[in-house]
């Protein structure tokens, strides 16, 4: 088929979106599919991955926090290597390029050994996360401003952030790569004068089959997040447009199931976690989980396979959470 916005000895940096490839932009499939050598980031969906030709040379160059595979320099490098040498390179990235991508600095790269480079853009991880939760990252009346922002700083520096901007009531702040920091996010923001109860939203691997939605509130951040592993990525948005669903999900079998406490709002609020294909259906499949803990909200569950087929718990306490599961009883 033609290229003719994708020649020889050309680069492309393309947006992968959250993970789910039906999130893909077409273009950025056609472009996947055009490469002769890709160069693709540590967070792609394995979904995506899947549209690369076969036979054609995969390269990771995965940053996560802490763990680097490639420094820049090195990828910069490669990538301008490739292309000089007449091959066209698809550069993959989570989410969209423009969005903590470094982008720039790939672009400055190419553009300096001449090769000719462009943007793809993609769904960024905030947009999946609230689609995800059925709520909105602004909120006519409410949230009238979005800002992004990266909590993850240069290796020993603190976070460098304008935290009484940031602190604005009447704004939705989107956090990446917030996990390690959340309890600096929320204790700048609460000293800067955003409400403790603010609503907040975190979501685990969005848009994909083992996605995790958490609610909560700003004084809980750090508490919540304790349910994350370090090795999965996830985005936090403060702000009141997160405070509620604004879409109503079906309770079909194997959907989203929710966390209504027994005891809302009181510490060590008990609750059953159950998916909604059990109602008047004795036979229908049920995870109990319990859940014990201060100002947790609501948590959601994308089921994966096996989710359901077992009996499970979900325990938490002041310092830890932590699921486990167990065979039924």
């Amino acid at each position: 088929m033609p290229h003719d916005d994708f020649p020889a000895g050309s680069v492309w940096l393309v947006g992968a979106g959250p993970g789910d490839p039906d999130l893909l932009t077409r273009k950025a499939a056609r472009l996947i599919a055009a490469a002769e050598i890709v160069f693709y980031d540590a967070l792609i969906g394995p979904g995506v991955l899947d549209l690369i030709a076969t036979g054609v040379e995969r390269v990771s160059v995965g940053k996560r926090s802490g763990r680097h595979s490639k420094d820049q320099a090195t990828i910069d490098t490669l990538i301008v290597t490739a292309a000089l040498a007449g091959k066209r390179v698809v550069r993959l990235k989570g989410g969209d390029p423009a969005i903590f991508g470094r982008t720039a600095e790939e672009v400055t790269a190419c553009s300096a050994a001449g090769v000719p480079v462009r943007i793809c853009p993609g769904i960024t991880a905030a947009s999946a996360a609230v689609a995800s939760a059925g709520s909105s990252l602004t909120l006519r009346g409410v949230a009238r401003r979005l800002t992004f922002v990266t909590a993850h700083g240069q290796a020993g520096q603190p976070i460098d952030l304008d935290w009484n901007t940031l602190a604005a009531p009447a704004a939705t702040l989107a956090i990446y790569m917030g996990r390690a920091a959340a309890a600096c996010v929320a204790q700048q923001l609460i000293a800067a004068g955003r409400a403790a109860d603010t609503p907040v939203l975190v979501v685990v691997n969005a848009s994909l089959p083992d996605e995790r939605v958490i609610r909560g509130r700003l004084s809980a951040l750090a508490f919540l997040v304790e349910a994350i592993s370090a090795t999965d990525p996830a985005v936090l948005i403060v702000g009141e447009a997160v405070a509620t669903d604004s879409i109503i999900f079906p309770r079909a079998a194997g959907v989203i199931p929710s966390f209504s406490p027994a005891r809302p709002g009181l510490r060590g609020a008990r609750g059953v976690v159950r998916d909604g294909s059990d109602s008047g259906n004795r036979s229908g499949r049920t995870a109990n989980m319990e859940l014990f803990c201060e100002s947790l909200l609501t948590v959601k569950f994308r089921p994966r396979r096996g989710l359901f087929t077992g009996r499970g718990e979900l325990l938490a306490s002041a310092e830890t959470l932590k699921r486990r599961s167990r065979r039924p009883s």
